[in-house]
């Protein structure tokens, strides 16, 4: 399929079949993100493939912990994410229907460890080389050798018919999750990627802010797009 094509549909997919994904399907997928750009060519990210139904369930275990927290407080209002699905600077936020949006969420989260795969990214930390620690906020440079190859793995696997969800809060559980697989200490959890054939049909169009909101010209005054 074509790349724009992929890249306008690679949603993240709450409902899947129950099929399974064939391994060479992970292997084409793998083979093609592995060419995303990395801070001098380090490498830093491996991808572990995890079909096995009782490692899924612990997996699903853990996940609905910090979950169900976080979906008690949607649904109560008191958290900021739902709450800003209504933003009035953009008419085109995320969420059309928040509501159902949480609520798909809640049911992806119910059945965790039911979809066909959950691929976790790793990375080695000492490949990365973030020089944004000395900022007095949040690092975030690191993964700019990390998230460009998961970003890969899925749009490899949507040219193949398979849907996705990335998710991060089972990186709260590294230290079990590590043990479980087996993982080398040198690696750290940097997401865990839900995959499997959708249920539906692969969206037509997804809703995100415009150009003219996300990208600016020599000065953030000067929306992209505007002459």
């Amino acid at each position: 399929m074509e790349l724009t094509d992929a890249m306008r549909t690679q949603h993240a997919c709450r409902y899947y079949k129950p099929d399974a994904v064939p391994e060479q399907v992970f292997y084409n997928a793998v083979e093609a993100a592995r060419f995303g750009p990395q801070g001098g060519n380090r490498q830093p990210v491996r991808f572990l493939i995890v079909t096995d139904a009782a490692k899924k369930l612990q997996l699903q275990e853990w996940y609905l912990q910090p979950w169900k927290a976080y979906f008690e407080a949607a649904s109560s209002g008191q958290d900021e994410i739902l709450a800003d699905s209504g933003d009035v600077k953009s008419t085109h936020i995320t969420m059309t229907n928040p509501q159902k949006s949480l609520a798909d969420a809640d049911n992806f989260a119910d059945h965790y460890g039911e979809h066909p795969a959950i691929v976790i990214v790793l990375a080695d930390l000492e490949d990365t080389h973030p020089t944004d620690t000395d900022l007095g906020r949040l690092s975030i440079v690191g993964g700019a050798s990390v998230y460009t190859v998961a970003q890969n793995f899925c749009l490899a696997l949507r040219d193949q018919g398979v849907a996705t969800t990335l998710t991060t809060l089972l990186c709260m559980f590294e230290p079990q999750v590590k043990e479980l697989f087996n993982i080398p200490e040198n690696l750290s959890t940097a997401a865990f990627i839900v995959a499997g054939y959708p249920e539906k049909s692969f969206p037509t169009k997804l809703f995100r802010r415009p150009v003219e909101e996300m990208a600016f010209l020599d000065s953030f005054d000067r929306p992209l797009g505007q002459g």
